[in-house]
């Protein structure tokens, strides 16, 4: 799918302009690998490997990178994955920046994520702390919280069906990692060619006149071994923080959603 057309879908069903996919990541909790001393141990004192996925506005995995080993920090995970290496390398053919409806700003397109990622040009997250409700920063945060939900749905389902991510893999991690591919393959074929069956209506988050309704699947939501990833602050340049908030300044705007002061 063309980089415009995943951002199209963003933009009409999640109202969240030139996004081009949600981040995140997990630490998939492994049985301790024999001979691995400390490679795969991670803070949360379990062995694991991580998977770094970018999901669609339609609960799809586009792109995912499993087997980084669960000692190396989360924050630097993003930085130890293809992704990271494609976009600072321009090898993604992301569209070149354009400005926001009715704006001036020429804005990149980018991925989403939540805290535990560092804001950069192309990955756009949350300001950090409490804000007051209308703010631009309070409704930046929902508008983005909101568009995030699609990768957290495509976990949290995958879990819920696939019960081998329910509790630590008895594998060693080369085989996890097929496993939990495998899983994601899956995923996807099942919402192409089984959606109704995969993912009947009520199984994912939904809303009713503007009202979040959380998804069956959070029912089994502490019946996984899928760990979040920790929070990672760090400093961004001004340019960055430009970017982050012309799409604020059109959240209240020029792209005001009529129930976003009430539910942000």
């Amino acid at each position: 799918m063309a980089w415009k057309e995943v951002s199209k879908i963003f933009d009409t069903i999640w109202n969240f302009p030139h996004c081009v996919g949600a981040l995140d990541g997990k630490h998939v909790v492994l049985q301790a690998p024999v001979n691995s001393g400390s490679d795969f141990f991670n803070y949360k004192s379990h062995f694991s490997i991580v998977l770094l996925a970018v999901v669609d506005g339609n609960y799809n995995f586009m792109f995912a990178d499993v087997g980084c080993q669960g000692r190396i920090s989360d924050g630097g995970v993003f930085k130890n994955s293809k992704l990271y290496k494609m976009i600072n390398e321009n090898s993604l053919g992301l569209p070149l920046p354009e400005e926001l409806r009715g704006r001036e700003m020429k804005v990149p397109y980018y991925f989403i994520g939540d805290s535990a990622f560092a804001l950069c040009e192309n990955l756009m997250k949350p300001y950090p702390g409490d804000h007051a409700p209308g703010s631009c920063k309070r409704i930046f945060n929902y508008r983005l919280s909101r568009a995030r939900r699609v990768v957290e749905n495509a976990f949290g389902i995958s879990s819920s069906v696939f019960r081998v991510l329910r509790k630590p893999m008895l594998l060693e991690p080369a085989k996890a990692e097929i496993v939990v591919m495998s899983v994601i393959v899956l995923h996807n074929y099942l919402r192409t060619h089984s959606r109704n069956l995969y993912t009947p209506p009520g199984s994912l988050d939904h809303e009713v006149n503007g009202v979040i309704i959380e998804g069956t699947w959070r029912n089994d939501e502490g019946m996984t071994s899928m760990r979040h990833l920790r929070n990672a602050p760090k400093r961004s340049s001004s340019y960055v923080n430009e970017i982050r908030k012309e799409i604020s300044e059109y959240c209240i705007n020029e792209g005001v959603l009529p129930w976003q002061n009430t539910y942000a």
